[in-house]
């Protein structure tokens, strides 16, 4: 089998405006494929983003919350349980990779996945925050934290917009605006970066959802249109301007 990706490059040329798509592997599963400049990515759309099985788990975050059950079970409690430097690293790293697909995964609309993947790195954060007592080590992750709640949180509240549940949306951003406030203050600017930029944009969402509660897939995409805009993704942006004029 030759090593050479030219054909698959040429078969599928780098648009910038047309750079995701979600094909049929052989084996029949489903995976998201991106089109860079120079490349392809391609991420599983269940399991680990890269498709790894560490420890023969599905996750490194399994694993470890194993090994925690499993001293739960020797010592009637998880008292003595902590996390390696070693642990924190893969668990970081995990986190990485969620973090890609789920960004991904946000501008396709595939909101159910966005909630799947941020609640496992929420679900990491936990972890850390319990059991790693090196803070350098924790605050790596925990400094995007504000990020990774609102990002579930305006997943969750989309999924219920498209069933014309706005209280449930209303109540989804206020009880994460809410959680963020309440955080623990963390001595890293990329935390209080996120954190305002989260409130921020949670509370404008909510502002929007208020005043005008979208019902229909142009509004929805004037909602992504304020993010990639708040974000700086002015490519991004400019493709959904495409779309709202094309509905339009």
């Amino acid at each position: 089998m030759s090593k050479d990706l030219t054909g698959l490059l040429k078969e599928w040329p780098h648009d910038p405006e047309q750079t995701m798509r979600i094909i049929v592997a052989d084996d029949g599963r489903s995976v998201l494929q991106v089109r860079l400049p120079l490349g392809i990515e391609q991420y599983e759309l269940t399991g680990r983003p890269d498709g790894a099985r560490p420890f023969n788990k599905e996750s490194v975050l399994d694993e470890l919350q194993d090994r925690l059950i499993l001293h739960q079970s020797e010592h009637g409690s998880d008292s003595g349980f902590t996390l390696s430097h070693e642990d924190c690293v893969l668990l970081q790293n995990e986190g990485v990779l969620y973090y890609y697909r789920y960004l991904l995964l946000f501008q396709l609309n595939d909101f159910e996945r966005v909630i799947a993947d941020t609640e496992h790195n929420l679900k990491t954060c936990s972890m850390l925050e319990k059991y790693c007592e090196n803070e350098e080590d924790k605050n790596s992750v925990l400094q995007y934290k504000p990020y990774i709640l609102r990002m579930n949180a305006m997943a969750r509240a989309m999924e219920s917009i498209h069933d014309h549940l706005k209280e449930t949306a209303q109540q989804i951003l206020n009880n994460a605006i809410s959680e963020i406030e309440a955080m623990e203050e963390l001595d890293s600017p990329a935390f209080q970066f996120e954190r305002i930029r989260s409130l921020n944009y949670l509370r404008s969402a909510l502002k929007q959802i208020d005043e005008h509660p979208p019902t229909d897939t142009r509004q929805l995409l004037e909602i992504e249109l304020n993010k990639a805009i708040e974000d700086e993704d002015y490519e991004k942006a400019a493709e959904l301007r495409d779309k709202i004029r094309e509905l339009s």
